[in-house]
């Protein structure tokens, strides 16, 4: 079995959270999604995104949860097709209610954009071309 990654995120509200989301086109695994947490695909066996609602997510940590609306937590970069592509989930995410924290970037090899979701969290969408990229010193 290869490894999946299953980033963890608290949320406010469970439908509010999955209508933004689904908004952008993902999709839920029914199979692991109850009214506490919903365990959003990212990519088929492989990432996956938990939103979970605070009380639930607490249950993991010993720690406070951080506010993603006034401290940095994480962020989530999560690679595209194209520069198009990048373009229209940044603009889906600012239809859903999402904010954009940062202009979009343009580095030749590396087109990126984001956006901030209803929690805070901050998603770095990103089209890259290896092959182009400078090779480091």
């Amino acid at each position: 079995m290869s490894r999946q990654v299953f980033i963890n995120l608290p949320i406010k509200n469970m439908a509010r959270s999955q209508a933004f989301f689904k908004s952008l086109g993902f999709v839920f695994n029914p199979q692991f999604t109850n009214e506490q947490g919903a365990c959003m695909v990212i990519r088929e066996n492989h990432s996956y995104a938990m939103l979970l609602v605070e009380p639930f997510f607490q249950g993991f940590t010993k720690k406070a949860i951080a506010d993603a609306t006034k401290t940095t937590e994480v962020l989530i970069a999560l690679s595209c097709e194209s520069r198009e592509e990048v373009d229209e989930m940044v603009r889906q995410a600012l239809a859903a209610g999402g904010t954009a924290p940062n202009p979009k970037q343009d580095h030749g090899f590396m087109y990126s954009h984001g956006f901030t979701d209803l929690d805070g969290h901050v998603w770095e969408v990103f089209w890259m071309d290896p092959d182009t990229a400078k090779p480091n010193a």
